[in-house]
């Protein structure tokens, strides 16, 4: 009879820090270069009014490819990379506190759901300015223009410093319109978005993980079961969470101050097929996004194992 198998788990207290920050700041600022193009057009589907623009992910994708090149799948990445920050505060919340959950519970689902909700609380809390910033830059360049602030005409012309010029126009016109707290536009919409999205995701992740360990041959890899469990957890945590993700991106694009009015606006322009704009792009962009983080993370924890601990794990 197969021996059932239990996926390891390296705790906070097993890593050398230096090497978890070291190559965690590489595999962050990768993930996001890669998905980056289908947040863009996420944001895009979820502001445009039904299908005024773009008919789907592809049709976006495409049209944006045909229209403004590659730099316009790009628009606003330099600002957004600011989120880095944000991943390493991410990644260290959620390892602290589920070290702390764990001396009053051993049970990995309570442990992971505590750990990702306070993780996102933390990690949002400093997202939310970049994110307001960088949305703008992504709605820049299309036919329409259903974001409040537009770049002025030299800076959208001018090739030298224009990165640093957009972002400086942009940043101006917030302040100068919403002041400060122009910045925080959304962060409680951001906060009901992704609070649920983390502390949905890492249950489902393990819980994933430990039903595939028990399905899977005794001679596979650990790494390919979360490899496949990072994806499906991460689409359950998108089709849970994305009716909030619409009302979120269209709060801080549209200079909107009502959560509860938006959601009404939304449901009574468009039904409920509104609630699933930009699903298939949040899903296509998740995927990728899951599988690299997870098999990144996993690795980045397993290169980052203090030494004297290296020889006494087995994957």
């Amino acid at each position: 009879m197969q021996q059932k198998r239990n996926i390891q788990i390296i705790e906070w207290e097993d890593l050398d820090k230096r090497k978890f920050y070291s190559f965690g700041v590489f595999m962050t600022m990768s993930i996001r270069a890669t998905v980056y193009p289908a947040t863009l057009i996420r944001t895009r589907l979820q502001v445009q009014k039904g299908m005024s623009l773009y008919s789907g992910t592809f049709d976006a994708f495409f049209k944006i490819l045909r229209k403004e090149g590659v730099q316009g799948l790009y628009r606003g990445f330099m600002v957004n990379s600011l989120t880095l920050i944000s991943g390493q505060a991410y990644i260290t919340t959620y390892e602290l506190v589920r070290k702390y959950v764990s001396n009053y519970s051993q049970d990995n689902t309570v442990k992971s759901l505590v750990a990702g909700g306070s993780a996102s609380l933390v990690a949002q809390s400093i997202t939310v300015p970049i994110d307001v910033v960088s949305q703008q830059q992504m709605m820049q360049g299309q036919g329409e223009h259903p974001t409040r602030f537009q770049l002025h005409a030299k800076v959208q012309e001018g090739m030298s410093k224009r990165m640093f010029g957009q972002t400086r126009d942009i940043i101006a016109q917030i302040l100068a319109v919403d002041g400060l707290r122009g910045f925080y536009r959304g962060y409680v919409a951001s906060l009901l978005t992704y609070i649920p999205n983390s502390a949905v995701w890492w249950p489902f992740y393990h819980f994933y993980a430990e039903q595939l360990s028990k399905m899977a041959p005794s001679d596979c890899p650990h790494l390919l079961l979360q490899a496949v469990a990072g994806p499906l957890a991460a689409a359950t945590a998108s089709t849970v969470t994305n009716p909030m993700d619409v009302v979120r991106a269209r709060v801080q694009v549209e200079g909107r101050s009502s959560i509860v009015e938006t959601f009404k606006q939304l449901i009574a322009e468009e039904g409920a097929w509104g609630m699933t704009k930009g699903l298939s792009a949040r899903i296509i962009s998740s995927t990728p996004t899951a599988i690299v983080m997870v098999v990144g993370y996993e690795t980045l924890k397993k290169v980052s194992l203090r030494p004297e601990l290296v020889d006494s794990r087995h994957w």
